[in-house]
């Protein structure tokens, strides 16, 4: 893609902090590549705080298109969308961003989308399936919508913040969806185990749930991304359970993201 580049190239930046860890850029201009469009992912280091001062410099860049938005601005981007999906305006949250017709951002939030199209594609039942999610921060939320938009029977969810869970439950259970509730981070007795906190990027971090309560029967996912097999997975895998994992998630995006750039995503 790099030779083709030329003046009528059109960017898509990704903005996070850290950054180092994204797979997205070549990801995502490959497929830009393979669809005919000119266009290219570019990572952007962007420290928590320092949001605005971007947005406010890129909206006078006509060539930047889109934007995805990574650790820590999904929260603070949403401020910063003139229009939003309804998932994101329930949330607050967004992952990405294309241009409106003046010019003025359209967000969405399509973490949970592609994290339960990857769950399926690598095995997964979700619907009537009873499901312990642990994390209800931005991604987790989206991911709950998504599950419950699945079909998920009952959702049980655990966070160490026992505030942002309440908020969750108490949104989540006024949309009808299935059955959702506080609980332990147990796994017992559920068809899949999800685990939507950054747990797993560093190497002393704990196991979300007790790796000896999982089962063979249990699906397993996890969010976290570009740190290899987490030990979560690994304990899964090593319990005989079905997984997928952060990076089939991103790839899962790969192939959603780039519909709602480019407008075939109408949302």
């Amino acid at each position: 893609m790099l030779e083709e580049l030329n003046g009528e190239t059109l960017l898509y930046p990704i903005i996070g902090d850290p950054i180092i860890f994204v797979k997205s850029p070549q990801r995502l201009t490959a497929e830009f590549e393979a669809r005919g469009h000119n266009g290219i992912c570019v990572p952007m280091q962007v420290a928590e705080g320092e949001l605005e001062s971007v947005v406010r410099g890129l909206a006078s860049v006509s060539n930047v298109r889109g934007l995805l938005i990574t650790m820590p601005h999904k929260n603070t981007m949403f401020a910063y969308c003139a229009t939003c999906s309804e998932t994101a305006k329930l949330l607050g949250v967004v992952n990405v961003a294309r241009r409106n017709a003046d010019g003025s951002w359209h967000g969405d939030m399509l973490d949970g989308v592609a994290f339960v199209a990857a769950q399926k594609k690598e095995g997964a039942q979700p619907d009537g399936a009873r499901v312990l999610q642990v994390g209800a921060g931005g991604a987790g939320s989206a991911i709950a919508i998504a599950l419950l938009d699945a079909g998920v029977r009952e959702l049980v969810l655990y966070d160490a913040n026992p505030a942002r869970l309440g908020d969750l439950v108490r949104l989540l259970s006024g949309l009808g969806r299935g059955r959702v509730v506080a609980g332990a981070p147990d796994p017992t007795g559920f068809d899949m185990v999800v685990n939507a906190t950054p747990m797993g990027m560093s190497p002393n971090d704990p196991l979300p749930v007790a790796a000896q309560l999982l089962t063979s029967s249990m699906f397993v996912g996890d969010v976290v991304a570009g740190h290899g097999v987490t030990p979560f997975l690994q304990a899964a895998r090593a319990a005989g359970c079905k997984t997928a994992d952060g990076v089939q998630m991103v790839e899962a995006g790969m192939e959603i993201i780039p519909d709602f750039l480019l407008g075939k995503r109408q949302h």
